[in-house]
């Protein structure tokens, strides 16, 4: 090959390499069985949603946020959850956006569920490798006030999995349910192990029984349902969350214009200790898009250098 393609063909692949290197990554999904909250609204429609909980979630934060059920994420959380995630915006994971599912109230539709060995499925629309790990509530949880970090049992998580392979649209992975009664809360976190990304839910599950707190009681909490394949596909075109091309085996639930990732939020007052980090640094994504786009303008360089010795000769 002649010097001057040579050089055309490093710096078309150096350019093409900053390209890939500075679209941001993003996963996305949210959990299905038990449904979250989001996609439980998602669900019931969200410019007429059903249940009261979920017509004050639209009238707090608008029905975008129902649209956007699979994006409750943090770019840059590498396992800096408790760090970024302040008490009381543990649903909607400190996205203003989402600011309605913060909402403390004791109706929001649950699931029906028991102790003992549970199959969780969560709804992905952009497969990546990573970490899941669900939290159930304390005894004592009071679904009428809004969900603390100090309101999880972070120390006994219900379900950990690792790289789970997306199939039929869902991660499916097992854990175990505690003795609980009454209303409760499982909260998920997925952190990327290729990404500092992480994606949070919250999940409304009844045990029966007596509830505790000031939600107490025995009525039934009202039946939660997730979104059909059918829904999923047909609000896609409402949604603003992007999943940057990184589509997979649910790809076609996916079809959303991309958006930029959020700017770092400020640690929350009073934050506690982080939990276990899991994600990649924050530093490593950048670093990679400094060294391509150095590389791109050297490679560019060569080739005009290349281009104006070649005219001299002729």
């Amino acid at each position: 090959m002649p010097t001057r393609r040579q050089a055309a063909a490093v710096a078309v692949a150096a350019l093409g390499l900053t390209a890939l290197a500075a679209v941001p990554a993003s996963a996305h999904g949210s959990m299905s069985v038990p449904v979250s909250r989001v996609a439980q609204c998602y669900a019931e429609g969200p410019e007429h949603p059903r249940s009261a909980a979920c017509r004050a979630a639209v009238a707090a934060g608008g029905t975008q946020a129902l649209y956007d059920w699979n994006g409750i994420r943090i770019g840059d959380a590498a396992g800096r959850h408790r760090r970024l995630v302040a008490d009381g915006r543990l649903c909607s994971a400190g996205d203003e956006e989402f600011k309605g599912l913060d909402l403390a109230r004791a109706d929001w539709p649950a699931t029906r569920v028991h102790s003992g060995p549970y199959i969780f499925r969560y709804r992905v629309t952009a497969p990546h490798k990573g970490t899941f790990t669900v939290y159930a509530t304390k005894p004592g949880y009071d679904p009428a006030k809004p969900p603390a970090w100090a309101d999880l049992d972070l120390a006994r998580p219900v379900a950990t999995a690792v790289d789970p392979v997306a199939s039929g649209g869902f991660y499916t992975f097992s854990g175990t349910l505690p003795e609980r009664t009454g209303r409760q809360l499982l909260y998920a976190v997925w952190q990327r192990s290729d990404s500092p990304e992480a994606f949070y839910s919250c999940s409304d599950v009844d045990f029966g029984g007596a509830s505790g707190g000031s939600g107490g009681g025995t009525a039934p909490a009202p039946s939660a349902t997730a979104p059909s394949r059918r829904q999923i596909e047909a609000g896609a075109g409402r949604s603003t969350v992007g999943h940057h091309g990184h589509g997979g085996d649910d790809a076609s639930a996916s079809a959303e214009p991309a958006t930029a990732p959020p700017a770092p939020r400020a640690k929350a007052a009073g934050a506690p200790a982080d939990l276990a980090e899991t994600g990649s640094s924050p530093g490593t994504s950048y670093a990679a898009v400094g060294g391509a786009a150095a590389l791109a303008l050297g490679s560019a360089a060569l080739f005009w250098s290349v281009r104006r010795r070649a005219a001299g000769r002729r």
